[in-house]
């Protein structure tokens, strides 16, 4: 596992999060779970039901975005016969603590297994698959490559094999820290995740450059693996831009490589 304490530095922080405490009551179709992942410390993940025997996408967000975010954002993911459940991060949405890039895989670990078993209890299970959006691509890697016996796949959206790359692409000062050495442990870990992956990402990211994407998907261990570069689109236009075509293969993924057969589950 990279480690990224070395980059826990405020000047780096300040650049990398843009926490926001931004709520709103949970809606009529979906359930709130609280996630301790600290002394005192909790995270909030809101999971969006669509229908029982669909699949669940594990989605972690981006770095200005919070959970109440995706009210209105789930309801696309249920139009393609897929369950939508969203992380935050400390200090964002009505999560406590303060974010850094250490906390991110490990409080993934810990949001992960309560999911999981969140999902059991309530008896939904008809496959689990991860996505991370951006810096969400951090927590979702790194349950790629712990957890690849308990997930369907892997899905990417305008991501980034190592945060360090991104640190290097916008000049955030970083004096003083081996940058190719956590970039180095980055690279091994995307090597050894198996399961089968979907890198998206807009043409015109000029945030996290394209060349990001097209690095992940060579450098993922994943026999079956696809990369669908959105034209035209940028990095937060990117689901609007794509839209049909983001969605759509999307949905196509989870019911091509699901082991759970969804492609017959549900209405």
């Amino acid at each position: 596992m990279p480690d990224y304490s070395p980059l826990d530095r405020p000047e780096i922080l300040a650049y990398v999060f843009y926490p926001r405490t931004d709520s709103t009551s949970c809606p009529e179709n979906a359930f709130d779970l609280s996630v301790p992942v600290d002394h005192h410390v909790s995270i909030t993940c809101r999971f969006y039901v669509g229908n029982r025997p669909w699949p669940w996408v594990l989605f972690f967000h981006g770095n200005g975005e919070v959970v109440s975010d995706y009210d209105g954002i789930a309801p696309l993911f249920h139009d393609r016969r897929l369950n939508l459940g969203v992380a935050d991060y400390r200090g964002y949405g009505t999560s406590g603590g303060v974010p850094t890039l250490a906390n991110l895989p490990r409080d993934a670990q810990a949001v992960f297994e309560a999911a999981e078993s969140e999902l059991i209890k309530r008896d939904f299970s008809n496959g689990l698959w991860i996505m991370g959006r951006s810096l969400g691509s951090v927590s979702a890697l790194e349950l790629a490559y712990r957890y690849a016996d308990k997930l369907e796949g892997l899905v990417i959206e305008s991501g980034f094999c190592s945060a360090t790359r991104i640190i290097t692409h916008l000049g955030i000062p970083a004096q003083g820290i081996d940058l190719e050495k956590i970039d180095r442990e980055c690279v091994e870990m995307i090597r050894k995740i198996s399961i089968p992956a979907l890198i998206i990402h807009g043409e015109r990211d000029t945030l996290v450059p394209v060349e990001e994407a097209k690095n992940l998907y060579r450098g993922l261990g994943s026999r079956k693996k696809e990369l669908l570069i959105v034209q035209a689109a940028g990095h937060n236009d990117i689901m609007t831009v794509g839209f049909g075509n983001y969605f759509e293969r999307l949905q196509n993924f989870v019911e091509e490589h699901g082991r759970s057969g969804q492609k017959s589950s549900g209405t």
